[in-house]
């Protein structure tokens, strides 16, 4: 059964949620939780996921040290561990990521693994910009987009 704790950031409300020591999902600014069966108790891992997030929204941390488990296909998951390889403040395309996973014709199948990336920031799908530079596609907003990369910027 996953353990869900919330938290306030400077995003909201955001939800961390973890199972048997992993952390799952990371729920931002009134998300509609999937997870019906859960205790709503804070664990010692997902304190230190809220820890490593909130200084990296401070600007302190660049990466994150957690164990993460996150669940998907296997071209999900293999498209959000390809996002870690991008630098803290850079971008790729999602063609840049489609080459990464092997596959250079899945522009389309990496927008849509980013969508539903049980684990954004963690798992920064917003890094991944058009191929032309621009900023689409965000579950989050363009808005929301867009003001990581400012942080990330600085």
């Amino acid at each position: 059964m996953a353990n869900i704790f919330s938290y306030h950031t400077c995003l909201g409300n955001t939800w961390l949620a973890e199972e048997e020591g992993y952390i799952t999902h990371l729920f931002l600014h009134g998300e509609e939780m999937p997870i019906k069966e859960a205790c709503y108790e804070e664990t010692p891992t997902l304190k230190e996921a809220y820890k490593q997030l909130k200084e990296y929204l401070e600007g302190a941390r660049h990466d994150f040290a957690l164990p993460f488990r996150p669940q998907g296909t296997p071209f999900q998951i293999k498209v959000w561990y390809a996002l870690l390889n991008i630098p803290y403040g850079q971008t790729a395309s999602y063609q840049d990521v489609a080459i990464a996973v092997g596959n250079d014709r899945a522009a389309r199948a990496v927008g849509s693994a980013n969508r539903l990336n049980p684990l954004p920031i963690f798992f920064p799908c917003h890094r991944v910009i058009g191929k032309d530079g621009s900023m689409v596609g965000y579950s989050e907003g363009l808005n929301f987009k867009t003001k990581l990369l400012e942080l990330e910027s600085k």
